[in-house]
């Protein structure tokens, strides 16, 4: 039962996907570069965008702004 009270508390700190495209922009921004596409897609796919998976990841970043531009 322990296992599942540790699963609910590491699951409540988690961003919503708002967040998470708002921290993302942020760390671009300050010059990071995201390595894992896959967290990116999945990012704008949580911002309600079709992304495909052969999309340029840098494609991919300036839809997400636009979404949070919105």
């Amino acid at each position: 039962m322990q296992w599942f009270k540790d699963w609910q508390r590491r699951r409540k700190g988690r961003p919503d996907h708002r967040q998470r495209a708002v921290l993302l922009i942020a760390a671009i921004d300050k010059g990071g570069l995201p390595l894992n596409p896959a967290i990116v897609n999945d990012i704008a796919r949580g911002l309600g965008l079709e992304v495909s998976t052969r999309a340029p990841m840098s494609d991919t970043i300036a839809r997400i702004r636009a979404a949070l531009s919105r």
